[in-house]
């Protein structure tokens, strides 16, 4: 109990101490739209895709696009976990800057997710490492090499209904997400990122939902002293595939 006590501090005082040092940060706004596919498997199996297009709005530039796949294990009603890979297509992180290549990154991802209902409120705390392969490049062309780094990422969400009726719902989520880089490449950005995000949720019915939601996110870059400081709108489709035979 003492060490979530100790993670949910950080994430909420590490952006302040690292902005201490902060050199230069550039502001920026993008839409994150998103299309995430739940395959039940068997009662405690299923397997979650997702496919994630990421864009500037000022000026509007591509920034990035994600293919996501990951199998899901309940262990346990209150414990799941999951593993899985993803792929990332980089185009750029400024959006006044659009070169004549892609970077791609190749990441493999573990989480273990406690999940808890307190008060008619679901809270997941979700711990996951990653293992990231991302192509080297100049200012020109692509490299033949690649750096590796592994990052933690500490999630807490809660997730409560705000209306329901019958097979509809109105559900809101709040989270707020902590990572950290660990590896030789790494060295002067170890804090990564935080991110707060808010949400509602409208549900057609349990197998359809959209999402919009704003998430704030305050990222430190290789410099480790310059900063992105982002607004982003997140557009989600949740679609669950019901295996079930209609009787």
């Amino acid at each position: 109990m003492k060490v979530l006590q100790l993670l949910v501090f950080l994430v909420f005082i590490t952006p302040f101490l690292s902005a201490q040092s902060i050199k230069n940060t550039d502001q920026q706004t993008l839409i994150w739209i998103r299309y995430y596919n739940i395959l039940p498997v068997t009662e405690k199996w299923a397997i979650h895709s997702e496919i994630d297009n990421r864009s500037f709005l000022n000026p509007v530039n591509e920034n990035l696009f994600a293919l996501r796949i990951q199998g899901r294990y309940r262990v346990h009603k209150n414990i799941d976990l999951g593993s899985g890979f993803a792929y990332f297509n980089v185009n750029t992180q400024d959006p006044h800057i659009d070169p004549d290549y892609s970077i791609p990154e190749y990441r493999a991802q573990q989480d273990v997710t406690f999940i808890n209902d307190i008060a008619k409120v679901t809270f997941h705390n979700r711990f996951q490492l990653e293992e990231r392969f991302i192509q080297k490049a100049n200012k020109t062309a692509l490299l033949d090499d690649f750096s590796f780094a592994y990052r933690f990422r500490y999630r807490l969400q809660a997730t409560f209904d705000l209306w329901k009726k019958e097979r509809q719902s109105l559900k809101g989520t709040i989270s707020d997400e902590v990572m950290f880089n660990f590896g030789k490449d790494n060295k002067k950005n170890t804090f990564d990122q935080n991110r707060i995000y808010a949400a509602l949720r409208y549900h057609f019915n349990p197998n359809i939902g959209l999402e919009l939601g704003y998430l704030k996110s305050f990222q430190r870059r290789s410099s480790g002293i310059d900063f992105y400081d982002r607004d982003i709108i997140r557009f989600t489709v949740y679609h669950r595939i019901n295996r079930k035979p209609r009787i």
